[in-house]
């Protein structure tokens, strides 16, 4: 198979195709850049154009110093809600809000089979996050050093256009606050007094979420990220928001 034919595998499930067939991508040096939706890979380039897309940052070309990122191991997520039960504790969530949560995926196998798959789902720290440039009062934006996406509470007027923008429906109104509430990766709760890794992170007993300096090319993050034999994808490449959170299968 030539790699032009792969690039126009749109809408190709990788998962139904044989593990010899998979290795191929891999040694051709593929990434999947797509989005999952009813079990299927919305699109696939060679890292190549992933990176020229931007959807990847080739290594040494990263904005922020530390650049904050997640890696998300799906394939390893068992839905035991650790994550989000540890993210609720310290970041003093609501009953009915979320700074993170897991959407579940089920794929047919034939007849009355299913494989079933979980997704967790968190704030994606854009590197051009359409929150910020719709905020009329400046309440959100990228931190400077980090480039985590932060919220000033004391800014909102809870006009919810964020909300509106957001391509991953990661932020929710707070009512204690009036204001709009989402993950920070800890930045408040944690990063800023000390710690290196988030409490979703420290919780999960299967290493699902892996969280550090992506501009580091000593990290677990960027090494995973950049690895020829990894296939990775973001949600909705499309938007042009260059999310910073990162799913592979391995």
């Amino acid at each position: 198979m030539k790699i032009d034919d792969l690039e126009q595998m749109e809408s190709e499930d990788l998962s139904t195709l044989p593990s010899a067939e998979r290795r191929k991508f891999l040694k051709f040096g593929l990434a999947v850049t797509g989005m999952y939706l009813g079990g299927s890979v919305l699109s696939l380039s060679s890292v190549k154009n992933v990176h020229a897309a931007g959807v990847v940052p080739e290594i040494g070309k990263y904005p922020y110093s530390p650049h904050y990122s997640m890696v998300l191991r799906e394939k390893l997520c068992i839905d035991c809600e650790r994550c989000k039960d540890a993210c609720v504790k310290t970041n003093h969530v609501p009953h009915y809000g979320f700074r993170t949560t897991i959407l579940e995926k089920r794929r047919s196998l034939g007849g009355e089979k299913f494989e079933t798959t979980f997704m967790p789902v968190l704030c994606n720290h854009c590197n051009r996050p359409p929150c910020v440039r719709v905020c009329p009062t400046t309440a959100t934006w990228k931190d400077e050093k980090t480039g985590i996406v932060v919220m000033n509470p004391g800014r909102c007027i809870g006009c919810k256009t964020c909300m509106t923008a957001c391509p991953y429906n990661a932020r929710y109104f707070k009512e204690e606050t009036r204001a709009v509430d989402k993950c920070d990766f800890c930045l408040e709760a944690r990063l800023s007094k000390g710690e290196t890794t988030t409490s979703c992170v420290e919780a999960c007993p299967a290493d699902v979420r892996v969280f550090g300096n992506l501009a580091d090319p000593e990290s677990r993050v960027s090494q995973l990220v950049h690895s020829p034999e990894t296939m990775v994808w973001v949600l909705r490449p499309e938007t042009g928001a260059v999310p910073n959170v990162f799913y592979i299968n391995s």
